[in-house]
């Protein structure tokens, strides 16, 4: 695995997510209510929208554009319009860093 640092934890907080860019690609970082850490694309896969711009309803990201519906523990579609998944990223918390695995 490839840990790296994307965020801390104050940039992220609770029922929101924050986006941040990885060798230029859009992630999302997502903090639950809850306090767990989950990391996403940031792109909706139906009309190429920044997820993080949208809202975190327990485990579920909204795309601001069209309200397609993704939980951000496992990519998987919970509302249409969009059909494919997200792809996730493993995360690790150290201390107040937040470090995701970015394996190609």
């Amino acid at each position: 695995m490839a840990w790296r640092q994307v965020a801390t934890r104050d940039q992220v907080p609770a029922g929101t997510g924050f986006r941040v860019e990885v060798d230029g690609h859009p992630v999302a970082i997502w903090h639950t209510e809850g306090g767990e850490f989950y990391a996403t694309d940031d792109t909706c896969t139906h009309a190429q929208a920044s997820l993080s711009e949208g809202g975190l309803e327990g485990y579920l990201c909204i795309c601001p554009r069209h309200g397609a519906r993704f939980d951000v523990r496992t990519g998987a579609v919970r509302a249409l319009p969009a059909v494919v998944p997200l792809r996730t990223y493993p995360v690790r918390v150290e201390g107040d860093a937040i470090l995701i695995d970015w394996t190609d």
